[in-house]
């Protein structure tokens, strides 16, 4: 780790730290440890099968259950002191970056993580795209300052040269080798990680990133976490720095999928019924792939969602000019204002079904089918979105306008557990 501060608009900086990681003769499997990130997973679902997967699977630090925040974070701190002292979690012998290789049939990502030193959104290098919320913020802070630890690393793109050159032939040379694990979780992707600590080729990945700036595909909520970690410690030291992952686009191209939602507290004949006149609601006798094809098709000509909870689905589009008129703001780009996020939330959530935006009335959910068994099983309504295009977000994040929170996914995500970094070993 350099000991000096990020200095400001200077383009992308990505440093070696010392990977802690798990030592495979400790754990069941490293397949059996990871977890999707945080935000992914299903509670309670998700995280009771996770945890059942493995005794040291990594949910236990990013997820930790006790009945306080200051509870849970203290926990995950014990846990992690405890996995450190038994031998389950060891750090590796000298600062690297780390190549990362997803593949899983015809989609494959590749890309470089490192400690990427913090710089204000505002200054251009790294660009969000989506609002945060500050409670989140705040656990996210807490558990990271208890732990003095980034737990996963953020998903970030950047548009490199299209070619393999720069950071892309290191990474496309670095493969060649043996990794230092691979393994394949159940979802089906083989996931490969590997050292970079020659000086010569760290030297062309920083020439290479200087001047290019980042999206945040994935991460708003844990950047915004570390650029307040970062303001607490105003000392260049370990905090100015951020675990991240960064893909070069032009080279890996990411797959954008919905972030869907789900309405606890609301029936789905309530929420139809609220609709009155303002949209076309079409009830469909499909499968679950068939209507997420309606929607698409829906989709391409307006604002369109697929509501479902009831056992049933209903196709629900073409809204009222007027009411858009009068319910979504002007002071922003006509791109922002036509988003499927932003109608669902000023129109449809704010106006017609009068739903606040908090955890007790809305979950986010990635899986389709998820959110629609939670729906059904508890009387609520899943309300299936459709995926805004990776253009569309890019220009709207560079014109300094972020879209509702949660509006997209990008991925495929990187696997949580398979590095991880400690500050206390810088």
């Amino acid at each position: 780790m350099k000991s000096d501060g990020p200095a400001a608009n200077d383009g992308l900086r990505l440093t070696p730290f010392r990977g802690l990681r798990y030592v495979p003769e400790r754990v069941g499997s490293l397949a059996a440890v990871t977890s999707p990130p945080y935000d992914v997973v299903v509670r309670p679902d998700g995280l009771h099968h996770l945890e059942s997967a493995d005794p040291h699977n990594i949910v236990r630090l990013i997820l930790p259950q006790a009945a306080t925040p200051e509870d849970r974070h203290r926990k995950a701190a014990d846990t992690l002191a405890r996995w450190l002292a038994e031998g389950v979690l060891a750090p590796d012998p000298e600062p690297a970056l780390y190549v990362y290789e997803q593949r899983h049939g015809d989609v494959l990502q590749r890309g470089v993580i490192g400690a990427l030193a913090l710089t204000e959104p505002a200054e251009g290098v790294v660009l969000p795209h989506e609002d945060v919320m500050a409670d989140i913020v705040a656990d996210r802070a807490a558990l990271m300052r208890t732990t003095d630890a980034n737990l996963e690393p953020l998903l970030f793109t950047y548009v490199g040269d299209g070619d393999a050159t720069g950071t892309t032939a290191v990474i496309e040379e670095t493969v060649q080798r043996p990794p230092l694990l691979a393994t394949t979780t159940e979802d089906g992707f083989s996931h490969r990680l590997w050292s970079l600590t020659e000086p010569a080729a760290l030297a062309r990945v920083d020439a290479d990133l200087a001047g290019r700036q980042a999206l945040i595909a994935d991460g708003h909520h844990r950047w915004a976490t570390y650029l307040r970690l970062r303001a607490e410690h105003r000392r260049p030291g370990p905090w100015s720095y951020g675990l991240v992952l960064l893909v070069d686009t032009a080279r890996y191209p990411l797959r954008v999928r919905a972030i869907h939602r789900l309405l606890h507290h609301l029936p789905t004949a309530k929420a139809l019924d609220a609709l009155g006149d303002s949209f076309r609601v079409r009830h469909l006798n499909s499968p679950l792939p068939r209507a997420l094809g309606e929607l698409a098709r829906a989709a391409a000509e307006g604002n369109a969602y697929l509501l479902a909870g009831d056992g049933a689905f209903h196709l629900v589009d073409r809204p009222d000019p007027e009411l858009l008129a009068s319910t979504v703001r002007t002071d922003r780009p006509e791109a922002w204002r036509t988003l499927d996020a932003t109608v669902l939330h000023s129109t449809l959530l704010d106006h017609l079904w009068r739903i606040p935006d908090g955890p007790e009335q809305i979950a986010y959910i990635h899986d389709a089918q998820a959110a629609v068994t939670q729906a059904e099983r508890h009387g609520g309504t899943a309300v299936l979105m459709h995926p805004v295009r990776e253009e569309v977000v890019r220009a709207l994040a560079r014109e300094g306008v972020t879209m509702p929170r949660k509006s997209t996914s990008f991925g495929p995500k990187p696997a949580t557990g398979l590095v991880l970094r400690s500050l206390t070993l810088e």
